[in-house]
């Protein structure tokens, strides 16, 4: 749910980069901190594991227009990929309104990635959300590789209920910033349907996380 700041007249939503280990998570983070500018985003704040680093940071992007005078602010995580931080894992996604699931092209982590989002579906169970409800694009990174799977291998196996999905190279900064506006405009519709559906006309100060 929502954090609603009434002072900065602002609205915060939680995004999470969810998938398996070194599939790209941290890249796309570090790619759209990088080049967006100063005084539309916070810090980038690294948390360093013995495998992999979780990330954070917020902007406010200026193109998705507001809700009822509220602009509207994204937080993105990264979770760590690595099978034993389950708990770490679980913990981020805990608030969350929608969630980018970044996929491994490699045919050798097509396990890794279906193991991956069996965890993210049990994960958001847990917390009463419904996988097929909560607002999902899908990142086919890696296309670059020699021998990159298919992309309709790897919908079959990570993208079954057809959500919106773009081929990138993190990297290279390909596909992006196109992943993550999309991911933002579903929440953004979200937000802007259960304010038109609630009962009261302006945004309450009450934090669901």
């Amino acid at each position: 749910m929502p954090f609603i700041n009434l002072v900065a007249r602002e609205i915060s939503c939680k995004i999470v980069y969810y998938g398996p280990g070194l599939g790209g998570k941290t890249t796309n983070i570090e790619h759209i901190s990088a080049r967006t500018k100063p005084e539309s985003r916070g810090q980038l704040i690294k948390l360093a594991t013995e495998a992999e680093r979780t990330l954070f940071f917020d902007f406010l992007p200026l193109d998705l227009g507001e809700v009822r005078g509220f602009k509207t602010r994204f937080h993105l995580y990264t979770t760590p990929g690595q099978v034993y931080y389950h708990a770490s894992r679980k913990l981020i996604l805990k608030g969350v309104d929608g969630c980018i699931f970044v996929a491994d092209s490699q045919r050798a982590r097509l396990d890794a990635n279906e193991q991956s989002l069996e965890d993210m579906k049990e994960d958001l169970e847990d917390y009463g959300l419904a996988f097929d409800q909560l607002p999902l694009v899908v990142q086919y990174n890696k296309r670059d590789i020699p021998g990159a799977l298919s992309v309709e291998e790897l919908r079959s196996v990570v993208n079954p209920n057809g959500a919106p999905e773009f081929e990138a190279v993190a990297r290279l900064g390909v596909g992006v910033f196109e992943t993550l506006k999309s991911v933002a405009r579903l929440v953004f519709l979200e937000l802007k349907k259960e304010q038109n559906t609630g009962p009261s006309s302006e945004p309450d100060g009450g934090s669901g996380r």
